[in-house]
């Protein structure tokens, strides 16, 4: 996995993130608002890239459910994040259904997009998802690829999590972040990315 990027430094407090959690599950209040403020940030912005201003409303309903079932977890800090993030995607799924709208899909043309550029952006890619312009961007890839980069790199995924949320194989996952990175970058102003750059999300082989 790479030293660098948005997943290793989310996924550096998932030992924290399993405590926390632990204790919330124990009654402890003041543990669960750790796990919260832990989450919630990578949670938010996943959510701004399904339904874009209603993600607060969205991200509230979905800590309901959380605190509601929190016994009924099992597992890691990193498991946390994973389940937490399906339970935010399938709220996200209620409230695009109830609106009858869907996540805005790109017209560009994926065989120009995925040429490769002379060199690696991929990580002025990743730092530029931690501005809104570029959550508004990113909601205009097509879905699969927009919830695969938002799972992976600002929620923290790792690939095998990501798949499970998505109810996909993590090979589809890893294809669509790939795809989804090269078009981000494009949009960003990149030169674009190599065949190379999506390992560095830690992509479990």
């Amino acid at each position: 996995m790479s030293q660098r990027g948005e997943p290793r430094r989310v996924q550096a407090y998932d030992g924290e993130l399993g405590a926390a959690v632990a204790r919330a599950q124990e009654g402890d209040e003041a543990a669960f608002a750790v796990a919260y403020r832990i989450v919630q940030p990578g949670l938010l912005g996943y959510l701004r890239g399904l339904v874009g201003n209603d993600a607060e409303d969205v991200a509230s309903d979905a800590w309901l459910e959380i605190a509601r079932d929190l016994g009924r977890f099992k597992g890691d800090g990193a498991g946390f994040r994973g389940w937490t993030a399906t339970i935010a995607r399938h709220r996200a799924l209620d409230h695009l259904r109830r609106q009858k709208v869907r996540p805005r899909a790109t017209g560009l043309e994926s065989d120009v997009l995925d040429l490769p550029g002379a060199h690696s952006t991929y990580d002025q890619a990743m730092e530029s998802l931690s501005t809104e312009h570029a959550l508004e961007l990113v909601a205009q890839l097509p879905r699969d690829q927009a919830e695969a980069v938002l799972l992976r790199v600002v929620v923290g995924l790792d690939g095998p999590s990501a798949a499970r949320v998505l109810g996909k194989r993590p090979g589809a996952v890893r294809t669509a972040a790939h795809r989804g990175l090269k078009r981000l970058a494009r949009l960003l102003g990149a030169e674009g990315v190599t065949d190379e750059g999506p390992r560095t999300l830690g992509e479990s082989r």
